[in-house]
């Protein structure tokens, strides 16, 4: 067994509560609340406790609401939690030490750190003095991310102006020009095409190999998990239900695909449930779950004996393997 000190990442019975207040509803419910106020708390988080070495790449997965986020605020030190003991990179994160904020980044799919009326190079120049990185280092990190994203022609736009994915693109920059040796990212591929997807995908994988960071990963997009983790972190309500292999998980839940189709008219639900589950249905949008092996077969069916206007095959969303798991119980 590592010392913690071996460990790069090391949570033991991590709990954080939020305080919320109860108000009667009207005018007088509103005054009474001036003079007396009703509390509950609401438990995040709940004894979680997990170890992660240097250089993994884990993926942290669970349904909405299920504490993902507020971890890796803790993680990061941005909240303080309310019982347990959290250490990275030998650091208490909520201390907010100097030396620890230069060795980690959090990247949140919705979040902006770029200054939102300045050009996105202003940002990065600006982080390059934070994290007092030397002047060729800069230019020669920033000159490959900017290639690798494909986005040479927009960082002297400003920030606002920009698209959700190209914001986000930059927002990847800005957190990456000091190398981290812990990077947490949070939904990192929200508002991407498929195509930027994949190569941000080989990114993070090229980027954990070369420089043998740890990087903690939320995404509901399948394919990112998949492709990036060997292993994954699931927890449910705040608490921790798995902590092992994605591909045991996957291989056992994640054995169906989903069919997306739109047709040009309306078609009955009856006519639609010999082909497999019904996903979804509403305004001509149609998503049905099909076993792998019959992907192939019914796609072909439908296209022939539906009005069909677009098809399309997906991956079961994580959020449908989570269920699964629940629905199922989780292996040992």
């Amino acid at each position: 067994m590592n010392s913690m000190k071996e460990r790069t990442i090391s949570v033991f019975n991590l709990t954080k509560n939020f305080k919320q207040y109860k108000k009667q509803p009207g005018l007088l419910g509103s005054v009474r609340s001036l003079f007396h106020r009703e509390s509950y708390d609401i438990e995040a988080v709940k004894n979680i406790s997990f170890d992660i070495e240097q250089g993994e790449l884990v993926g942290f997965i669970g349904p909405n609401g299920a504490g993902k986020t507020t971890t890796l605020k803790c993680l990061s030190g941005l909240l303080y939690p309310t019982d347990g003991v959290v250490n990275v990179l030998g650091y208490t994160p909520w201390d907010r030490k100097r030396d620890f904020l230069k060795q980690i980044s959090l990247v949140m799919g919705q979040k902006n750190q770029l200054w939102w009326d300045l050009p996105a190079i202003d940002s990065f120049l600006l982080n390059k003095e934070i994290y007092e990185i030397p002047e060729d280092v800069f230019r020669e990190r920033l000159s490959k991310l900017v290639e690798l994203l494909e986005i040479e022609d927009i960082i002297e736009v400003q920030v606002r102006k920009l698209s959700l994915g190209q914001r986000m693109k930059c927002e990847l920059i800005a957190a990456l020009l000091h190398a981290p040796k812990v990077l947490f990212l949070d939904e990192p591929t929200i508002g991407l095409d498929v195509l930027m997807q994949k190569k941000l995908r080989g990114f993070f994988k090229e980027f954990n190999q070369e420089f043998k960071t740890t990087i903690i990963l939320t995404s509901h997009y399948m394919e990112d998990v998949k492709e990036l983790c060997k292993r994954v972190i699931m927890i449910d309500k705040g608490e921790l239900v798995y902590d092992g292999g994605l591909d045991k998980l996957v291989k056992k839940y994640a054995t169906n695909k989903n069919i997306s189709f739109v047709v040009t008219k309306k078609v009955n639900r009856s006519d639609l449930k010999k082909y497999g589950q019904i996903i979804e249905y509403s305004n001509h949008q149609v998503i049905i779950s099909v076993p792998r092996d019959d992907i192939s077969k019914v796609s072909t069916s439908i296209l022939q004996s539906m009005p069909i206007e677009d098809l399309e095959i997906r991956e079961m969303a994580l959020d449908e393997v989570i269920r699964g798991v629940f629905g199922n119980g989780v292996p040992d």
